[in-house]
């Protein structure tokens, strides 16, 4: 018995290759939108995230000023503060301010110096070093020759 063989015809090439062309435009299509629009929800959630926490930022924010609004009710607390903030004094005050910041900034500046000339100081403490066991070594040489 032969064995039988089907043939495929044009037509269904023609067919195949439309169908096959299509369906592959479709499938490409659909997915550039799936990762366009996962892409577009991603993002759209993180911001959403970072409104969220800005906005409780901002509750706690107002809460806080409606507190201070109230304390500035009272007039002697709102002569402290403006003593304290706007450098007011009373009669026979005198002003002394004191920048705490300043005195930080110094210290900051002082790190980052000793951090940008590090390496200098390293070299320089292992040359002074060496200086330091050459002379010892050719003192103790000299104290040799004359024993």
């Amino acid at each position: 018995m032969a064995s039988k063989t089907k043939r495929i015809t044009k037509a269904s090439k023609r067919r195949l290759m439309i169908f096959g062309t299509l369906s592959c435009v479709i499938m490409i299509y659909s997915l550039f939108n799936f990762i366009t629009y996962s892409y577009r929800i991603k993002k759209l959630s993180d911001e959403h995230q970072k409104l969220t926490e800005q906005l409780t930022t901002l509750k706690e924010r107002e809460i806080n000023l409606k507190n201070e609004i109230e304390k500035l009710k009272d007039p002697d607390y709102l002569a402290r503060y403006a003593r304290e903030n706007y450098l007011y004094t009373k009669d026979g005050e005198y002003v002394i301010k004191y920048d705490e910041n300043k005195e930080k900034n110094v210290a900051k500046d002082n790190k980052n110096i000793l951090s940008e000339y590090r390496g200098y100081i390293i070299m320089g403490t292992i040359v002074l070093g060496v200086m330091i066991f050459y002379i010892l070594r050719t003192l103790g040489k000299d104290e040799k020759k004359k024993s």
